[in-house]
């Protein structure tokens, strides 16, 4: 890696995110980073994309994509297609850490949303979650 270039790594909580691509490579088209993700853990509140679409793809253990209400587990070499305006979120539900890596096109939603809510969740106290819904509109999410 570059030691001009910024962390690709995001961590929010105990969640991490490894970018490999994000939306300051190239034109921005597209972002792909791994998602893992610790047992019992819940991520992030259910919402939709108003601008791309996102695709899961498991790597290791169990990620739970529950999408329009249907709840997918998605284990090594599994595939969820979340389409635009399609309400998801993700959870590991399972005792061991999950990981998946996420392609989110066009990239949108990129690394710098995700340091974004890295910095309101590190705060002391709970989190500011009207801070945190101005954060995810500006980005494209939509809270359900």
């Amino acid at each position: 890696m570059d030691a001009a270039r910024p962390s690709r790594i995001v961590r929010i909580g105990a969640l991490e995110l490894r970018f490999h691509v994000d939306e300051t490579d190239g034109a921005g088209d597209v972002v792909m980073f791994e998602f893992i993700v610790p047992p019992k853990a819940r991520v992030p509140v259910p919402h939709f994309h108003e601008a791309c679409d996102e695709i899961v793809y498991g790597l290791e253990g169990t990620m739970t994509t529950t999408l329009d209400g249907r709840t997918h587990e998605v284990c090594k070499g599994d595939v969820v297609f979340v389409p635009r305006g399609k309400v998801h979120h993700h959870a590991n539900l399972h005792e061991d850490t999950a990981k998946a890596m996420i392609v989110i096109a066009p990239g949108t939603i990129g690394r710098r949303y995700f340091e974004e809510m890295a910095e309101v969740v590190s705060r002391p106290g709970p989190p500011d979650m009207a801070r945190m819904q101005e954060i995810m509109r500006r980005h494209g999410l939509v809270p359900a």
